[in-house]
């Protein structure tokens, strides 16, 4: 086979015969764009007292990456689409390598979040193109499995993230966490060039870049507001923010209802298998990742694991969702797509609620069931959901579909992050003050109710302190570990609410299984270009106007039965 692979996808008459190679390649590309996100947890301590963060500083470390990666992935997908989807994986990965250098070389606060933004772009051009590659590459009748190992491969990277840079941590500093990301992104490159054909969609038509704008302006604004306004106040920036939100987005609406060829036709969130699917990650990456972020501060500070200790306990997380994959796949051709989503987010959600038995005396065995439970859930939902979300897209709009998918899980996680985040940080800075208010001097007591950080910090300057002592001292580590353990669980009661809420809505927007036997599959017909006979839906993407409502209107039903159907027959093969 020659370097780089030069047959396209679309030419191609058969099935592409080094499709699961192709799809180790995805996936590695994938593993590194989640890791970003997930190592810099067990990182942060060390970035902190090495460049003096601030909690905000820290804060924006962390989101610098996020909003560039949640804001540009439905245009970037759809910019694949029309030009090179492995143009667009390839590029994609260099950016983000780019970045990862930079990242590994700076020294100062503002240098590291452009850093991290650059990576930010990078990953928003790579994860709408290892979707659209995937469901490019296979046929119907295996893509099931292979948007399964693709998130089983997401799962993995949350846990593998922390002991990658906790084992980096152990003799480096926190830039080899960047520096660890560039082999991988290289070989990932010539992987890509090597086992993975180009792609790109016939007769796409012009890009709606207004569209696209005005995504990149609703998302933006709105994962910046989220991040900003719990944490540092509903000042004038993140209300406007909020505003500039609102607008976009109705103005992305009514844009998107009056083109003739939208950047993401808005009439498909009319269908069921559609908007549940979307509303399920967006719901369940919610309450997962706000999870994993303070439960891995808790193992940290609280329980005093370093970084590679604590991403060693992550490990049954990464498992789980392996059991989780191999049980959807067994599961979903016999009980619908509905029923393996709904049970992953009450399972997820369970989960969730365990860890409000948080306390002073917890130890890491009451983190290790909500993990592992979360874990699985992912495993047992996420690959039904992505799979029904692709399959409501054509052919040429692959790109768009992953970005879309990506946008509601990113989003999911960053509002899980944020929100979550801010109640934990509101809950234990109270508690703290009614533990040790009136036995600390003010700017003391300020900088010990910033962070659990901080206040083992504050603990620390008390201990040397000759009016202080180590009797004092241990009693304010005390205090916040107590303060922190109250905060995660009324955390984990408010987040086990909303994901208790997000699973009802889910439940009553995703339609039920339907009776398919005797129907005749017609999947035998897919070919490499990615077209089968059992489509998802009838396509109302192809309707460009208003006039094409009424068939959209009494296509649905069929529509809602094809997607579990299709769902079920791919994974049954």
């Amino acid at each position: 086979m020659p370097f780089p692979v030069n047959t396209p996808i679309e030419k191609m008459t058969g099935p592409y015969a080094k499709r699961w190679s192709a799809l180790l390649v995805l996936c590695l590309s994938l593993l590194i764009v989640v890791m970003a996100n997930t190592s810099l947890i067990v990182a942060a301590p060390d970035m902190t007292t090495d460049l003096g963060l601030s909690s905000s500083d820290l804060q924006w470390v962390i989101d610098g990456y996020t909003v560039p990666y949640a804001a540009l992935m439905l245009v970037l997908g759809s910019i694949g689409d029309k030009y090179s989807r492995r143009g667009a994986l390839v590029t994609g990965l260099l950016v983000f390598a780019g970045g990862s250098v930079m990242g590994s070389l700076v020294d100062r606060t503002e240098l590291v979040i452009t850093a991290r933004a650059i990576m930010g772009v990078g990953a928003a051009v790579v994860m709408p193109a290892t979707l659209s590659l995937l469901v490019a590459i296979f046929p119907r009748s295996e893509r099931a499995k292979a948007i399964t190992a693709w998130t089983a491969t997401s799962g993995l990277a949350i846990a593998v993230g922390p002991l990658v840079a906790g084992w980096l941590l152990q003799d480096h500093a926190w830039g080899s966490t960047f520096l660890i990301n560039v082999p991988i992104a290289v070989v990932a490159v010539v992987g890509a060039l090597a086992l993975i054909p180009p792609s790109s969609a016939a007769g796409m038509g012009r890009i709606d870049y207004v569209g696209g704008l005005l995504s990149i302006v609703s998302v933006g604004s709105l994962v910046y507001a989220t991040i900003e306004g719990p944490h540092f106040g509903w000042g004038a920036g993140p209300i406007a923010a909020a505003v500039v939100a609102g607008v976009g987005l109705a103005g992305f609406v009514a844009w998107e209802l009056r083109h003739p060829h939208p950047m993401l036709d808005v009439r498909r969130f009319r269908l069921r298998p559609f908007s549940g699917s979307m509303l399920a990650v967006l719901f369940f990456f919610f309450g997962t990742f706000g999870a994993i972020y303070y439960s891995t501060q808790f193992l940290q500070f609280v329980l005093h694991y370093d970084a590679l200790e604590t991403g060693v306990r992550l490990l049954p997380l990464a498992g789980a969702v392996f059991v989780g994959a191999a049980v959807t796949g067994r599961l979903t051709p016999k009980l619908g797509v509905r029923a393996m989503v709904v049970s992953g987010m009450v399972i997820g959600t369970v989960g969730v609620f365990l860890l409000t038995r948080v306390d002073t005396a917890s130890t890491y065995a009451d983190f290790l069931a909500p993990m592992m439970m979360l874990g699985f859930a992912i495993g047992l939902s996420v690959s039904p959901a992505t799979d029904t979300i692709m399959g409501s897209f054509p052919e040429s709009e692959l790109g768009v579909g992953g970005g879309a998918n990506d946008t509601a899980l990113e989003l999911g996680g960053s509002l899980g992050i944020a929100i979550l985040g801010s109640l934990l940080g509101t809950a234990y800075r109270d508690e703290l003050t009614d533990l040790v208010g009136g036995n600390l001097p003010a700017a003391a007591l300020d900088t010990a109710k910033d962070s659990v950080g901080g206040g083992l910090a504050v603990a620390e300057q008390v201990a040397k302190d000759p009016a202080g002592g180590a009797q004092q001292a241990q009693a304010l580590v005390e205090a916040v570990h107590e303060a922190f353990a109250h905060g995660v669980a009324q955390t984990s009661l408010v987040g086990g609410i909303i994901m208790a809420a997000g699973t009802l809505i889910v439940f009553a927007v995703l339609p039920g299984r339907k009776a398919f036997e005797g129907t005749e599959k017609t999947d035998g017909s897919d070919g490499a270009d990615g077209s089968d006979g059992s489509e998802v839906s009838d396509r109302s993407d192809g309707s460009d106007g208003p006039e094409a409502t009424k068939e959209s209107e009494s296509s649905e039903r069929s529509e809602e039965t094809a997607a579990t159907e299709a769902y079920s027959d791919a994974s049954s093969r």
